[in-house]
């Protein structure tokens, strides 16, 4: 990968480009619309958001201002945790749209496989959603589809009575967060890891090993994870409003990692907490 605008391949076809921009804890306001507008002149053309996260209105706002044609750029969106079952997934997913004001999605996802309105019956929801995703998938609205937060048991579950394997899985990624056996399995499943938190929510900036690590390579730590996570075959998703970190975050194309630091970075166990129990959650 050499530029944002490089692209890994799905396992239907459909590239996806390798950074994407996130926008997690984005307002929906003229900040959050200035924010991706400045990502997509700084040249990210992959935007990540979620009806959980309140700002689909304000992403819609900024594509359609920055003056780049829709084609030209993957947008992703998730299922919201109170939504699961066919018919509320059919209704979340038309007003997502509404929201974004598109036509069609690149990527749409289940945001949690377990959420606590579900958690007796998960499966059966999880499968009247994907029901719904399939069908929307088929009829062209929707470029690909995939989870969040899904564990190997969540997946199999799904596999049970889907007729189409995801094609992403969207979980926490960041040195010393890296979930060994649901990235093994995705990789044996051509799955692709999409890396939320890549930066493990500020917590990598208080690292003393990735503080020397900025300095060996005279880079910053945030371009430092960015790049380790490419190196690990991840697909990370930077958020930022501040201009000047959105464009040092896309600075990330001109050095790599030595394997001893990659591998060192990994097996920082908990530097920067853990990811939530998907079936734990309180939400």
């Amino acid at each position: 990968m050499k530029t944002l605008t490089d692209a890994y391949t799905l396992h239907n076809g459909i590239e996806i480009p390798c950074v994407g921009f996130g926008t997690w804890q984005t307002p929906d306001d003229e900040i959050g619309v200035a924010a991706v507008k400045k990502a997509l002149e700084v040249g990210y053309r992959h935007i990540d958001t979620a009806a959980g996260y309140g700002n689909e209105r304000s992403v819609g706002i900024a594509l359609k201002e920055s003056g780049i044609q829709r084609e030209e750029i993957f947008v992703t969106s998730k299922l919201d945790n109170s939504d699961h079952g066919y018919e509320a997934t059919v209704e979340a997913f038309e007003k997502t749209m509404k929201e974004l004001d598109m036509d069609y999605l690149d990527l749409y996802l289940i945001h949690w496989p377990n959420p606590i309105k579900f958690r007796d019956h998960w499966k059966e929801a999880n499968a009247g959603s994907w029901k719904a995703f399939e069908e929307f998938y088929k009829a062209g609205r929707i470029k690909a589809i995939g989870v969040s937060n899904f564990r190997p048991h969540h997946i199999e579950a799904l596999l049970e009575t889907a007729e189409i394997k995801p094609m992403v899985n969207q979980i926490r990624l960041c040195p010393g967060d890296i979930h060994k056996e649901t990235v093994e399995y995705c990789k044996e499943n051509d799955i692709l890891l999409e890396a939320y938190s890549p930066l493990g929510t500020g917590q990598v900036f208080d690292v003393a090993q990735m503080k020397e690590l900025a300095k060996k390579y005279d880079k910053s730590i945030a371009q430092i994870c960015l790049r380790w996570s490419l190196q690990m075959g991840y697909l990370p998703l930077p958020k930022s409003v501040k201009p000047n970190h959105i464009e040092a975050n896309a600075d990330i194309f001109d050095f790599e990692l030595n394997d001893a630091d990659v591998e060192m970075m990994a097996n920082l166990t908990d530097c920067c907490g853990r990811a939530k129990d998907p079936d734990e959650t309180n939400f």
